[in-house]
């Protein structure tokens, strides 16, 4: 059967992003396949497709995983390197992952992601801020070795903090030198930067995602 990968708008879906870029990091082979948000039969599609009705999705040879972590957790059993080799290192990437995964609510909220938006500061409250400021201590406590992700080699920790990335980027939002020096190199990321010239090719609306 093949595997598929289901995801949305590239420009507006930041889960769908996080495991796309895993499995390519991996090596792993899958076709995607874009369900366009905001239609009329978005909702019936992604019913027909998971138990929860979201993207991503992934179908690996009829085995149906949604939610972007455990599609990348399930990516990492297939092949190596998507996590890093030292036990301690790899589960604080987890840990770090897990807070991306569940937390930053307000930040979220506030500033969503939108690879068409252009470049310009926006208003943002305290909740956000506290967000903001909560995830650059996050960065600059875990950070580890000199190359420019979080831990050493690229992880599935950086595939989480992308879309992040493309927030602070495209809100200019004011941060230090060093998360500077991490955004930077999460987009200049090939791998991203294949996702992005997509997103950016994209010329359908979805009014209200």
């Amino acid at each position: 059967m093949g595997m598929t990968l289901l995801i949305g708008n590239k420009r507006l879906s930041s889960w769908s992003m996080r495991p796309w870029l895993a499995l390519k990091k991996a090596g792993i082979a899958f076709d995607e396949e874009l369900v366009p948000l905001d239609r009329y039969d978005t909702r019936e599609r992604l019913q027909a497709a998971s138990p929860v009705g979201t993207v991503p999705v992934l179908n690996a040879d009829g085995v149906v995983i949604w939610d972007s972590l455990a599609i990348c957790e399930w990516a990492a059993e297939q092949a190596p390197g998507l996590w890093p080799s030292d036990a301690t290192l790899r589960a604080r990437a987890r840990a770090a992952t897990a807070s991306m995964h569940s937390g930053f609510s307000a930040l979220r909220a506030t500033l969503g992601m939108d690879l068409q938006r252009p470049v310009s500061p926006f208003s943002m409250g305290v909740a956000c801020w506290a967000d903001i400021e909560a995830m650059e201590q996050l960065w600059a406590d875990v950070k580890t070795g000199d190359g420019p992700f979080l831990f050493g080699d690229w992880s599935i920790a950086d595939a989480f903090f992308t879309p992040v990335a493309t927030r602070f980027e495209s809100y200019q939002v004011p941060i230090s030198t060093q998360s500077r020096a991490y955004v930077d190199a999460l987009l200049a990321d090939p791998v991203y930067q294949e996702w992005r010239k997509a997103a950016l090719d994209e010329t359908f609306e979805a009014p209200f995602y």
